[in-house]
């Protein structure tokens, strides 16, 4: 099992930053590709940004390009989301997972055997 814990989400103005961490712990997570998930309300779940298990190869959702940065410390077991330049639309509930599936075709978590932390909450105002 892996416990991930999200932190750093907070209220923000239009075209402030936030950084997000996501602590890991029990089972090692330096095996895995992680990722942020995010939900807004009235809205399904979409896929932010992911890192594969050695932090060479990087993933983003098109809206976030240029704007986030994924990266991993293996030896903390820890993962950051750096946002900059955010916007009222990236306003949601951030989720760290563990265990990301991507491809050419996108990431998806590698449900059944992924892992989610609670959430962490990021507002942007405009």
């Amino acid at each position: 099992q892996v416990q991930l814990v999200e932190s750093g989400g907070g209220l923000v103005q239009a075209g402030g930053s936030l950084r997000l961490s996501c602590a890991a712990s029990g089972r090692t997570i330096n095996s895995y590709t992680m990722g942020w998930f995010r939900q807004a309300p009235g809205k399904e779940r979409e896929f932010v940004a992911a890192i594969s298990w050695s932090g060479d190869r990087t993933y983003y959702e098109d809206s976030v390009k240029g704007r986030f940065a994924i990266v991993r410390d293996n030896a903390k077991s820890t993962v950051y989301l750096q946002m900059n330049s955010l916007k009222p639309e990236d306003t949601a509930v951030y989720y760290c997972v563990a265990n990301v599936h991507c491809s050419a075709y996108g990431c998806s978590p590698g449900f059944p055997n992924d892992y989610w932390g609670q959430g962490t909450q990021v507002t942007v105002s405009s």
